[in-house]
């Protein structure tokens, strides 16, 4: 039986009891721990200020907002471990790091806790609260005279995963959660969160950052992980009984069920388990991930999935391959990693780094058609979407990571999943080309699904595909485009490359 999830957008839920839900299921948003207040000046920070944060989602296709309070430290004034303004022994920071730090800190001096107001304000705007926990922030761990570090991240360097590291790597200075040391002061923060706040929800963001235990201890890193969930999930409850409300529990976890497993998150296990309300399977931040494999989760999870919520994650950026030139998502790429989504059995999206201004990757305009049409199955369906080949950015040693670009072979295959096929429409495939000797004359031909591709054109503004100088369309013949999985196989000139390669799918 399916259990319920609270959609403040879908009141229709008024039990456990499996139903049919009157409106397709919301948008879920990330609101990191700092773009507010970098955003935002001294002045609002206020009750109207907070308020007018949330007020900008109410009334649309919002319908779970996700707030972190925190990173290394907290963004308000916590009793485990430093607030961001508590500087210590850290250097100043300017500009951004430095309005951060006075900002939170004023919201405190005027005694306004945001996330307390936040949850308040978005359940009376009809939105779900959910507050969401970094596991194992590292920003700017290569300079430990950063503002962002903890005490206990700076004195405990034999806790990081490389202990006492001096390469300066970012993942080798994660903490490692194989020290009961680590577990606890997290578990610390777990506790404080609950007993502060009344969230319709508690995500655990093991994504922040996805590498948590010393390489070749990633097995080992499960029953670790499974006994810490086991005990987050009971004070979930626990605290529940107490507010007179069910408080779920989710993660976000890497974009594949084995991946995220080798790295010692075991979500299918956590889901069988009965440990979690909701997955985000997810990448990290190098690149978004147009092929999360959510049908295998379904696989795996088995009759787990029905007592969930499957809600694959976006991320701000796109690069076609590791190290390559990153571009930022727009409204048809977003529509189309939703579209893909949906036709694997997504149950809800989810965006992060898509907030109000200045981490969103589409325009402000944009983001209002975004936030306020919503990426509901049938919304996707009748707007020009894209279906980009790109990577696994977050997997374990030895795992594929699915990048096959750039390919300078004499044939270059590509298969990409573009959910439903447009009834009516036209569906191209682009590639870019990198650079090289005869790249302007080079001649290629295209086959999709083994049926040949028109003629290929040349397109404008070859630019818009990172690293490429020159790009080309080819045509799709409607009655060989599928459902679901598109294979390509694209011959190419000796001495050439491809460097980018997708489907565009415009509905009439």
């Amino acid at each position: 039986m399916k259990k319920c999830f609270l959609n403040m957008m879908a009141l229709v839920i008024l039990s456990c009891v499996p139903q049919v839900l009157a409106v397709e299921p919301g948008i879920v948003i990330n609101e990191d721990n700092s773009h507010f207040y970098t955003t935002r000046s001294a002045d609002e920070m206020s009750l109207e200020g907070l308020n007018a944060f949330v007020d900008q989602y109410a009334d649309t296709k919002v319908s779970h907002l996700f707030l972190s309070p925190n990173s290394m430290r907290a963004s308000f004034k916590s009793s485990t471990r430093e607030a961001i303004w508590e500087l210590g022994d850290q250097e100043m920071p300017e500009g951004a790091g430095a309005k951060w730090m006075s900002n939170a800190r004023l919201l405190h001096e005027r005694g306004l806790d945001p996330y307390a107001v936040w949850i308040a304000r978005s359940r009376e705007k009809g939105i779900s609260p959910w507050l969401t926990m970094r596991m194992n922030d590292i920003h700017d761990v290569p300079n430990t005279k950063s503002y962002m570090h903890s005490t206990f991240w700076l004195q405990h360097p034999e806790f990081w995963r490389v202990p006492n590291d001096t390469s300066g790597g970012w993942t080798v200075r994660a903490l490692d959660y194989g020290h009961e040391a680590v577990r606890e002061h997290n578990m610390a923060f777990v506790k404080e969160l609950l007993e502060r706040y009344d969230p319709d929800g508690l995500e655990l963001d093991w994504m922040r950052f996805g590498w948590h235990f010393k390489a070749g201890e990633e097995a080992a890193g499960v029953k670790i992980l499974n006994e810490f969930m086991q005990e987050v999930r009971a004070l979930t409850e626990a605290w529940g009984k107490k507010r007179g409300h069910p408080i779920k529990l989710g993660v976000r976890v890497p974009a594949h069920p084995d991946a995220a497993r080798g790295l010692g998150m075991d979500a299918v296990a956590w889901a069988k388990a009965g440990l979690v309300d909701m997955i985000v399977p997810c990448p990290f931040w190098t690149s978004s991930d147009f092929d999360i494999p959510v049908e295998l989760w379904r696989e795996q999870l088995g009759d787990a999935a029905h007592d969930l919520i499957l809600a694959p994650g976006l991320e701000f950026n796109t690069r076609a391959y590791p190290g390559g030139p990153a571009v930022a998502n727009d409204l048809p790429s977003t529509r189309g990693f939703a579209a893909s989504a949906w036709y694997r059995g997504a149950d809800q999206i989810y965006l992060f780094n898509y907030m109000d201004s200045e981490t969103i990757p589409v325009s402000q305009s944009d983001y209002r058609i975004l936030v306020e049409q919503g990426l509901a199955l049938d919304v996707v369906t009748r707007a020009p979407r894209r279906h980009i080949q790109a990577f696994r950015d977050t997997v374990p040693s030895g795992f594929p990571n699915g990048a096959v670009l750039p390919a300078t072979g004499p044939e270059a295959s590509f298969t990409i999943n573009i959910g439903p096929r447009p009834e009516k429409g036209v569906v191209t495939f682009h590639i870019g080309l990198g650079n090289g000797e005869g790249v302007d004359s080079a001649t290629y031909t295209a086959i999709v699904n083994g049926t040949p591709c028109g003629a290929s054109s040349d397109r404008e503004n070859p630019g818009t595909f990172p690293g490429a100088v020159r790009a080309l369309s080819f045509t799709c013949p409607p009655d060989a485009v599928r459902d679901g999985a598109n294979s390509v196989v694209v011959t190419q000139p000796e001495g050439q490359q491809i460097v980018w390669a997708e489907f565009r799918v415009d509905p009439l």
